[in-house]
């Protein structure tokens, strides 16, 4: 490990000129490219405390052994040679894109004397103009096979070019009329270069004029009674029309643009793109990358631009570029992205219309990417395995946590403080599981006291639970003193840690969507707590592992291991360590301790989200005995509001139908002993909303 202050410029050294810089390791490799504005102010922001520092970068500066620049002119030019450095270097803690998946594209090769269209894959050539890319090679045939009829370019190999040319028998897309057989001069090499020109066209999205030609020239056959004629220029048209609803209109202007998604987290981000062409969905394709730089959304983006048009020239560059956060110079890539188009390109952010809903389903699909990219390793054994004993390796357990339980606590500033319990078994989720608590020993916002809390809620469970079974007198028979708690993804444990004396049922909320009804004491089957995880995982830091220890510590449980994973770093803290556990960003094991602690904090907020509406639409008469939903309707429906309904009488009250004097005396008491709720006010302008709606009060 190298200390920056040995390799660390000299004051006045560094230019304050836009430029690129780059830092090298002991043996010279680049590890890192980055541009600035001023290079004095930025290469200085890598020298200072290394405490201040973002922890990868704290790494990078600490890997390096030297750091040079380049002063160039303008921002744009430092943006063109920091993508060629990061494509010549492959700097290592570079942000760098890679796709999910070898896209396929449509590909008019202009370069050749007779074009030919095919699908293509992998790095593109010169002179050949691509369309796409797609999600599969087969919707490109499918688009193809009906555009041939109009545009009957050549699609054959060049082998079978040559033996058509040697025997002079065209193919048998010759003979049916999706090829004009080039190869034996049907058509001479200019008309068959303005077909495939006009192919491109189509595909490019100047489509109504084709069509409108095809029904002209079919009007016009029909007018000269040539009926065959028009009938294969009617169905030459139906079959453009069907090509073209393939893609459906996403955006009535015809506009062409790409439209760039983000979905991160702390270690990864997925990058989807889709290109629009004449207001139709063209291609789509997606980019996964590790967060191996401290990087914002607004850098994702720029490397995403770079990456995606640093080959590209013309057309291929759209008008409008629309992302979901501008770069941190947002002219000066828009001037680089000018002149690889060559004319003015839009950079922007979409604010309302079809292109926000348009990005609203961009960043879906990112989203779903990142989720499948992060879970699609659970289905494999071998993987999961292979985490399992990454997570035992690092956190020092003499065997695999086979059962996870994850914990994480949420409220709305200090309201509806709830908690979740999520488990994972052989590191795959077990829903049936899942338990969730209301926190009821204190009011108020304390973390920390919650996790205490909560733990010790469900461990004293535990403890009930074996005592109730006898399990505990059998092992002190078995082993005097305190006895280990062992246990499977399958079955609970033979022997449990010792009491000191019965232990209260501890008041719990526990339920999810998929509980079961409490078992009965005689039934043989294990309770819901019954069995013991090998690992509790918490949502936090060093304060809420120490909380969970203690709440174990002080029920006797000492060999159930406990750590927590903090958000910001997605650091792992043990108990009583001054340092976290730090697992390479590759790890399987911070991979299944990621979804664990994700899946508890999903399963909290819904919960904690669920109980804040209940509470919301909660109304005094919910109080009133005998009064039933169709009953209470009609009374908010009669008098407008529960505001209204509390200034009636009971003889105004006994006029709704249904509603008779008994049951009037209870409203008028329910209302009677609950306050008026205070005023509704508007945030924005200050003003007292009244209340005219009846949903609460």
């Amino acid at each position: 490990m190298a200390d920056p202050s040995s390799y660390r410029p000299k004051p006045g050294q560094i230019p304050d000129s836009p430029g690129v810089y780059k830092f090298r390791d002991e043996h010279r490799r680049v590890i890192y490219v980055g541009k600035a504005k001023n290079l004095r102010q930025r290469v200085a922001n890598y020298f200072q405390d290394l405490a201040n520092l973002h922890p990868r970068t704290r790494t990078m500066v600490t890997t390096a052994a030297s750091v040079e620049w380049t002063v160039v002119s303008t921002e744009v030019e430092a943006l063109q040679l920091e993508y060629s450095w990061i494509k010549e270097f492959d700097p290592r803690f570079n942000v760098k894109y890679r796709d999910d998946k070898s896209y396929p594209y449509l590909a008019v090769t202009l370069n050749e004397e007779f074009p030919r269209v095919q699908v293509m894959r992998g790095a593109k050539k010169k002179g050949v103009r691509y369309f796409g890319p797609y999600g599969h090679a087969w919707a490109i045939r499918e688009t193809v096979d009906l555009m041939l009829r109009v545009f009957p370019v050549r699609t054959c190999s060049a082998g079978v070019f040559k033996n058509a040319a040697r025997t002079g028998r065209p193919c048998l897309l010759g003979y049916i009329g999706k090829c004009s057989a080039p190869c034996v001069g049907r058509v001479t090499p200019e008309e068959h270069r303005e077909l495939a020109e006009d192919f491109c066209d189509f595909m490019a999205g100047r489509t109504g004029t084709y069509i409108r030609r095809l029904e002209k020239d079919m009007m016009q056959a029909a007018e000269e009674m040539e009926y065959e004629r028009a009938a294969r220029l009617r169905d030459d048209a139906e079959a453009l029309k069907r090509a073209m609803e393939k893609s459906a209109v996403v955006l009535a202007d015809a506009t062409d643009a790409d439209l760039i998604a983000v979905a991160e987290d702390e270690l990864e981000a997925a990058l989807q793109i889709f290109h629009v062409r004449g207001g139709r969905v063209r291609g789509q394709r997606g980019w996964v990358t590790d967060k191996v730089e401290a990087v914002d959304t607004s850098g994702l983006v720029e490397h995403a631009l770079q990456q995606l048009y640093g080959e590209e020239r013309g057309d291929a560059v759209p008008k409008e570029v629309l992302v979901p956060a501008l770069p941190e110079d947002p002219e000066a890539v828009s001037q680089w992205l000018a002149d690889r188009r060559g004319s003015q390109v839009s950079l922007r952010i979409p604010q309302r219309g079809d292109k926000k809903d348009l990005m609203a389903t961009v960043q879906r699909n990112a989203q779903q990417a990142l989720g499948l990219h992060k879970t699609k390793r659970a289905s494999d054994l071998t993987t999961r395995s292979r985490a399992l004993e990454e997570i035992a390796e690092a956190l020092g357990l003499d065997t695999a946590p086979l059962r996870i339980e994850c914990y994480d606590i949420s409220h709305l500033q200090g309201d509806d403080v709830v908690a979740s319990m999520v488990v994972f078994e052989d590191g795959l989720a077990r829903k049936s599981e899942y338990r969730r608590f209301q926190i009821k020993g204190f009011e108020g916002q304390d973390d920390v006291r919650s996790m205490h809390e909560v733990i010790g809620r469900r461990f004293k469970r535990y403890l009930q639970d074996k005592e109730r079974t006898g399990e505990w007198e059998e092992a002190q028979e078995a082993a005097p003193g305190p006895a280990s708690v062992h246990a499977s993804a399958t079955g609970p444990a033979a022997t449990g840690p010792a009491a000191t004396g019965p232990v209260p049922a501890p008041e719990l909320t526990a339920a999810s969507p998929n509980d079961e009804p409490e078992p009965r004491e005689d039934d043989g089957r294990p309770k819901r707590f019954a069995y013991p995880p090998q690992l509790v995982v918490v949502d936090g830091g060093q304060p809420q592992v120490a909380a969970a220890r203690r709440a174990l510590d002080e029920l006797g449980i000492d060999d159930i291991a406990v750590c927590g994973l903090a958000k910001r770093l997605e650091e792992v803290w043990l108990p009583d360590d001054d340092d976290p556990v730090v697992l390479p960003r590759s790890s399987e094991g911070l991979y299944l301790l990621q979804r664990v602690r994700d899946e508890a904090h999903r399963f909290a907020i819904t919960y904690q989200r669920a109980k804040r509406a209940k509470r919301i639409r909660s109304s005094p008469l919910d109080d009133v005995t005998g009064l039933g939903e169709t009953r209470k309707q009609a009374l908010i429906k009669h008098f407008g509001s529960v505001k209204k309904l509390r200034q009636a009488t009971i003889d105004e009250i006994c006029e709704v139908p249904g509603i008779g004097r008994r049951t009037a005396e209870s409203v008028v008491a329910a209302l009677a002993t609950t306050a008026p709720a205070a005023p509704a006010v508007n945030t924005a302008t200050g003003e007292i909303i009244e209340e005219d709606d009846g949903g609460s009060s």
